[in-house]
């Protein structure tokens, strides 16, 4: 595996870890493993703060992967939020969001391809000037039930894909049966974006860009694929396209 693509994935925080209880990171290792099938080397990014890090680790890296985890800090995105919303909003990181804000913007300066799952696909919209629905049920009449945590590994609700779709061509699919684990969605979508697959009650469930060479790649999908990879060959194919994109955007001769 020398010349694989070198993934780096953003992780979530934990106040407590397994070790002496320190301050730690986490992460589903069904991301890394994906990574791996597709043909991928995965880096556990560490969270740090430092802008000089960050960009010699996406420097080094060919591609990054945002992750799920905890809601993204309000605060980023609607400031003068109303109490009833904010009492929706669930558990933060915000440590977490200074890395993954600063990875977007490096992302975007050095041109490297991204892949951004669930929580990843939300933070992007909101880095590039979009805002968030806090709360589906709470904001969307007749919404679907979005947070099936009772079947995580499992295709709950189908998708309808944009025909020209980045996501339609990789997976070979104009309605995409998914996993949905979450209770935020992408709201106003950003400037630099466009929505591509929806759900039945209207929830955008994939963004990618408007102008695709403003990155050699961009795929930003409101479900979770990792899940899904073992048994459905659509969502493997995510993560082949993204690291093939890795590759060749490095120059690589790999074969994937």
């Amino acid at each position: 595996m020398k010349s694989a693509p070198l993934i780096l994935i953003s992780p979530s925080t934990q106040r407590k870890g397994v070790e002496f209880s320190d301050t730690s990171i986490s992460l589903s290792n069904r991301y890394t493993q994906a990574v791996v099938a597709a043909g991928g080397i995965p880096l556990i990014a560490p969270c740090t703060d430092s802008k000089e890090l960050i960009t010699e680790l996406v420097r080094r890296s060919d591609g990054v992967l945002l992750t799920g985890g905890d809601d993204v800090q309000p605060e980023i995105y609607a400031p003068d939020l109303p109490q009833d919303l904010a009492k929706k909003v669930g558990d933060v990181e915000p440590e977490r969001d200074v890395l993954e804000l600063q990875l977007i913007d490096e992302v975007f300066r050095q041109k490297k391809p991204l892949l951004a799952i669930c929580r990843g696909c939300q933070i992007l919209n909101v880095a590039l000037g979009g805002d968030l629905i806090v709360d589906i049920p709470t904001q969307i009449s007749g919404a679907l039930n979005h947070r099936r945590m009772d079947a995580k590994g499992d295709k709950v609700h189908e998708v309808a894909l944009t025909p020209d779709s980045l996501l339609a061509k990789v997976t070979g699919e104009q309605n995409l049966g998914v996993n949905s684990t979450h209770h935020q969605a992408v709201g106003r979508v950003a400037k630099p974006l466009r929505a591509t697959a929806r759900s039945s009650d209207g929830i955008i469930e994939a963004l990618e860009l408007k102008t695709p060479g403003l990155l050699p790649y961009l795929l930003a999908v409101q479900f979770h694929p990792e899940r899904l990879v073992d048994r459905y060959k659509e969502f493997l194919q995510i993560f082949r396209s993204f690291v093939w994109s890795c590759a060749t955007a490095s120059g690589k001769k790999y074969e994937i």
